[in-house]
């Protein structure tokens, strides 16, 4: 009989985090018995001399490239990628990038090993199938400081043909090693630098402001946001800053571990507007992060105090919300959703799809259809 007074927490992963650790991977594979790399990485990346010299640090080994993921990543990325890895009789996978390739590479070992569709796996699908064969050994290296898919334990595809956001969750696909290299986040420019370490920084807050039970992520939380606090605007703004770099990877990170409590009707809004309207999942979080704390405050105080003392504010709990907004005035993320190609006609779709979002099911205040459709309004 189930005893509903335990409550169970998991840290497990292996992180290598500082300049240069992307060198370390060639060794650490060959000490798994690994030869045979498959890197999943983006299209954009790809093209980029980081991948190259990348691939110089992996000689003899012999690794083959995936860049088939863009955009938000889909379904049939994650089958065309398991097809890359049979094609390549690869025997490990190496994840390179942003929230998106690391989610693909998160599922590919698994589509490649177990049978039917990746959809199949996802955590509410009807007839979930279980993760039930030894999936290859997996290693991730990110390249943006948002989404810390490195450490989670989740990956979010969409659905090929009606973009809506499903995910897989299991201990199973989380990396069995992290090398968290800020050197590989110097390239990425202000503005993604900014809705990236918006991200971050929603992860860090939502996951606090979860009602859910696990302390250990309330610690995390608060540190994530008190070096992201600090960190964000000098990382936009001075792009070679490898300090300010690292502290957003380890922002990125924290957050990631933090939100395992769970997040908010942020991410439920932000799920929503990156189906309906393609919208950047960090930009979508950010145009929403200060319509929905504005609403939630009153349920939470004490926490919007605690949040306001991590991020170094004078003023309390009721200063972390023009702090928001003035942040992102600092980091370029201007306007509202209007000003971003969101239209009134949107929001109905809007609207449905945020109330049905499971992350919406731990906001602190809860929510119904009528509170997204002010909150959507409020954020245009």
């Amino acid at each position: 009989m189930a005893n509903d007074s335990i409550t169970r927490f998991a840290f497990p992963t292996p992180i290598h985090f500082g300049a240069g650790a992307r060198r370390l991977v060639a060794a650490h594979l060959r000490e798994q018995g690994c030869r045979r790399p498959l890197i999943v990485t983006d299209r954009g990346l790809a093209q980029l001399p980081l991948l190259a010299e990348f691939g110089l640090s992996l000689a003899g080994l012999d690794s083959a490239v995936f860049s088939g993921v863009f955009g938000n990543p889909s379904c049939a990325q994650v089958m065309a990628g398991a097809a890359a890895f049979v094609a390549h009789q690869a025997d490990c996978v190496i994840g390179l990038g942003g929230g998106a390739a690391l989610d693909v590479a998160k599922l590919v070992g698994l589509a490649a090993t177990h049978p039917g569709d990746i959809l199949e796996y996802v955590w509410d699908h009807p007839q979930v199938r279980p993760i039930i064969k030894p999936l290859p050994y997996f290693v991730a290296l990110p390249t943006t400081a948002g989404t810390g898919s490195e450490v989670g334990r989740s990956a979010v595809v969409s659905e090929n043909d009606s973009h809506v956001k499903r995910t897989v969750f299991s201990a199973a696909i989380l990396a069995k090693a992290v090398f968290a290299d800020p050197e590989l986040t110097l390239g990425l420019p202000p503005p993604i630098t900014a809705a990236t370490g918006m991200d971050a920084l929603t992860h860090n807050i939502e996951s606090y402001l979860s009602p859910a039970y696990h302390p250990l992520c309330d610690g995390i939380a608060l540190q994530g946001l008190r070096i992201g606090a600090r960190a964000l605007a000098l990382a936009v703004r001075e792009p070679a800053n490898i300090a300010a770099r690292a502290d957003m990877l380890m922002c990125s990170m924290l957050g990631a571990i933090a939100f395992q409590k769970d997040l908010g009707s942020v991410h439920a809004c932000a799920h929503a507007l990156g189906t309906v309207a393609d919208l950047h999942h960090g930009l979508a979080n950010a145009l929403m992060i200060d319509s929905v704390l504005d609403w939630n405050q009153a349920s939470v105080p004490d926490k919007f105090a605690d949040l306001a003392q991590a991020a170094g504010l004078a003023g309390g709990g009721p200063a972390l919300v023009p702090w928001l907004r003035a942040l992102k005035a600092e980091i370029g993320i201007h306007g509202g959703l209007a000003a971003h190609g969101v239209t009134p006609a949107m929001l109905p779709r809007l609207v449905a799809l945020a109330a049905i979002d499971f992350t919406g099911r731990t906001n602190p205040r809860p929510a119904a259809e009528a509170d997204y459709q002010r909150l959507f309004q409020a954020a245009m």
